[in-house]
């Protein structure tokens, strides 16, 4: 049977591909320009002068390679509090939905009120709780607090429920394999493209943090990079600063390049565990 096609769908669908793709463009095209270029040329074509690899060698370069730092930082946060996340909801995932004990039921109620919370709700009893800590201002402010990942617990929970089959762990378990074994050597490779799902959607949340460590950081040193290239952009409107939107732009583009990589190289194991569990025989 021929697929019905709908002129106004296309047209919609064209619209939200053209409003998402804009923005990504305009980046591109004016991270090649010079500071005078920006303002000079046209925003959504290119200047005379093609400045993208100095461009990128200035903002390596621009107060003593800070960029380098900042950049460094958000691996380590991205590594240790998104990778930990993305453990921590496996392994609770998979306890919920294999192991039947008391108050199963109350967690779940839990789970799914802290998904409703908004971070920003949390964030002054964070940082008061950290400074009491005296870990404020600290990694550990910003790597501790991306550790808990309700959503992605969710996910987990929900996927370990149809693709670990009981039988399978029980098989394990009669050949004497701990429950540890278990669930590294039997239940997580059935786990992998929940386990990707969530680790993409933790790694985005921790990539993109920029009200976290806006209130827990105060040292420039340990900046991520949405914070750093935010003061960057503020030097424009203090008195004696350096306006360097091209470093900004630039840095901005450099930024979301990694996230790409990561979409575009994982993207079958994110589509796949999205759906999973969707049908059941």
């Amino acid at each position: 049977m021929r697929a019905r096609r709908s002129v106004t769908l296309t047209a919609l669908t064209g619209l939200v591909l053209v409003y998402a793709l804009l923005p990504l463009v305009w980046l591109v095209v004016n991270a090649t320009k010079t500071q005078e270029g920006l303002f000079d040329s046209f925003g959504l074509w290119f200047a005379g002068d093609f400045h993208l690899g100095g461009n990128i060698a200035d903002t390596f370069a621009y107060d003593h390679g800070i960029f380098g730092r900042w950049l460094l930082n958000t691996l380590l946060y991205v590594v240790a509090g998104a990778g930990g996340a993305t453990l921590l909801a496996a392994l609770a995932g998979y306890g919920l939905a294999k192991f039947d004990f008391p108050g199963r039921g109350g967690v779940f109620a839990v789970v799914i009120g802290a998904v409703a919370v908004p971070g920003t709700a949390l964030a002054v009893p964070t940082f008061l709780m950290f400074s009491q800590l005296g870990l404020a201002n600290t990694p550990w402010a910003i790597i501790v607090p991306s550790l808990v990942s309700p959503f992605g617990l969710y996910l987990m929970w929900t996927f370990a429920r149809d693709a670990v089959p009981d039988k399978l762990l029980e098989s394990a378990r009669v050949d004497g394999a701990s429950e540890a074994r278990t669930f590294f050597s039997v239940a997580l490779p059935l786990l992998g493209p929940g386990t990707v799902t969530v680790l993409l959607f933790n790694v985005v949340a921790t990539w993109n943090n920029y009200f976290l460590p806006l209130i827990m950081l105060k040292d420039p040193d340990w900046y991520p990079l949405t914070l750093g290239l935010s003061t960057w952009n503020q030097q424009a409107i203090t008195a004696g600063g350096d306006v360097v939107f091209n470093l900004v732009i630039t840095g901005s583009l450099l930024t979301i390049v990694p996230l790409i990589a990561a979409f575009l190289l994982l993207q079958r194991y994110w589509r796949s565990g999205l759906t999973a569990g969707s049908v059941k025989e």
